[in-house]
């Protein structure tokens, strides 16, 4: 029964390391809409599971009884949710200023967040605060910039045709596109 305990601990936490994995690249999407539930039960497969029937194993071998097992199970189970919520909230709680830890937009209180509010006020709320800071970076100077650089080479490129009306239409497009207030 330990073998199995721990053979089942094993194919739970490659489970959930693959549903992590294969999610990762989609970490921070904000298309998925990911419930309290579950993050809970990929927690499980991917940090408790192993935590918990190990120490259920552990009093399987020691001879105890089923409800012990059990008591120890529900133990390691919720002291690895425990372990993981604790992890999940450090770039919340940190007194530092400076520390500039990365959180995910699939940690439990990013979730809590967004079920308290709802999901469309949520990514609303997202959008406006990344709006604003994008407005406040480096980002849409550079992005001006390139808009320009690339709509000088357009004008380069019209001026080895024969003057007309024509390029002198297309020109102003290019002005057109490359005039910011």
């Amino acid at each position: 029964q330990v073998v199995e305990l721990i053979s089942s601990a094993i194919g739970d936490l490659v489970q959930g390391i693959y549903y992590e994995n294969s999610k990762s690249s989609e970490e921070n999407c904000l298309t998925d809409d990911i419930s309290m539930s579950r993050w809970k039960e990929q927690v499980f497969l991917s940090h408790s599971a192993l935590l918990a029937k190990s120490c259920q194993a552990a009093m399987e071998l020691a001879k105890h009884s089923a409800e012990i097992q059990d008591m120890a199970f529900q133990y390691g189970k919720h002291m690895s949710m425990s372990h993981k919520l604790h992890s999940d909230l450090q770039p919340f709680v940190k007194e530092s200023s400076t520390d500039t830890m990365a959180f995910s937009l699939n940690s439990a209180p990013a979730i809590l967040h967004q079920e308290f509010l709802g999901r469309e006020a949520w990514l609303k709320q997202i959008r406006e605060q990344l709006q604003e800071a994008i407005k406040a970076g480096k980002g849409v100077t550079s992005a001006i910039d390139l808009c320009r650089c690339h709509g000088n080479r357009a004008l380069a490129a019209l001026e080895r045709f024969p003057p007309s009306e024509a390029r002198d239409a297309l020109a102003n497009i290019v002005y057109a596109v490359t005039r910011f207030p």
